[in-house]
């Protein structure tokens, strides 16, 4: 796939200073959630992109797949997986929405494809402003959070990228996290305006503290969330 000259300095725009690594999620975050990975002495990274858009450009999880590690994309509009199939042919790819519970729901197609979302009221928002419109609405079906994790990854999980447009929270008031504890979580805490009233989701920080996770970095888009058991188990270990 060739990338616009656009694309390529948002990818190119992220560098970090020692290292000279590159990143290729929004804010840097993937290098951060590698670093954190890295502290906590996790030997492989198998991840869960829920919400993934596109297999590399605003990314969380494809430094991940450049380095050996695989996992699952779950994407519900369906003309974005031919470029999933193409740039990660060995992660599992899935055509489907992500939610508590599996079901059937209207998926709203905005014009900027990384706003697509399952709420109507979100999709309405966002058709609010101006620039943005409901290019068309198709019924796609859901899948279950913890049927997901428990199909595609029965001997762990250590990264989830949740990203998803509105219902960021159900899902992890549905995730299991008595049989399945991945140790990073990043996930999106900022709502999008294009009027400056955007809002950090504190509920979602709250209920992640409230099931174990610390805040371990923010970069105002997005919180990396560390399970406070992984952490003292690091430190313990010196």
């Amino acid at each position: 796939m060739t990338f616009s000259s656009a694309i390529k300095r948002q990818i190119n725009r992220y560098r970090h200073a020692a290292t000279k690594k590159t990143s290729y999620a929004q804010c840097g975050e993937d290098l951060i959630v590698e670093y954190a990975a890295r502290t906590l002495g996790l030997p492989q990274v198998r991840h869960l992109d829920l919400g993934a858009h596109h297999p590399i450009y605003l990314s969380n999880t494809y430094l991940f797949y450049l380095q050996g590690h695989r996992g699952v994309c779950v994407e519900a509009d369906a003309s974005l997986l031919p470029a999933f199939r193409r740039h990660r042919p060995l992660d599992i790819v899935l055509n489907a929405g992500v939610g508590p519970q599996d079901a059937q729901l209207p998926f709203y197609v905005m014009t900027t494809p990384t706003l697509n979302t399952f709420s109507r009221a979100e999709a309405e928002r966002y058709a609010s402003y101006g620039r943005e419109r409901i290019e068309r609405v198709e019924q796609v079906g859901i899948r279950g959070v913890k049927g997901l994790v428990a199909e595609f990854f029965p001997d762990g999980l250590e990264f989830v990228s949740l990203d998803v447009e509105g219902l960021d929270l159900a899902i992890l008031e549905a995730f299991d996290f008595a049989s399945a504890r991945p140790p990073i979580f990043c996930v999106e805490t900022l709502t999008y305006t294009e009027d400056g009233t955007e809002r950090k989701l504190g509920e979602i920080i709250a209920f992640m503290d409230s099931v174990g996770y610390f805040a371990y970095a923010d970069t105002y888009v997005n919180t990396i969330f560390v399970d406070r058991a992984a952490w003292a188990r690091r430190a313990a270990r010196g």
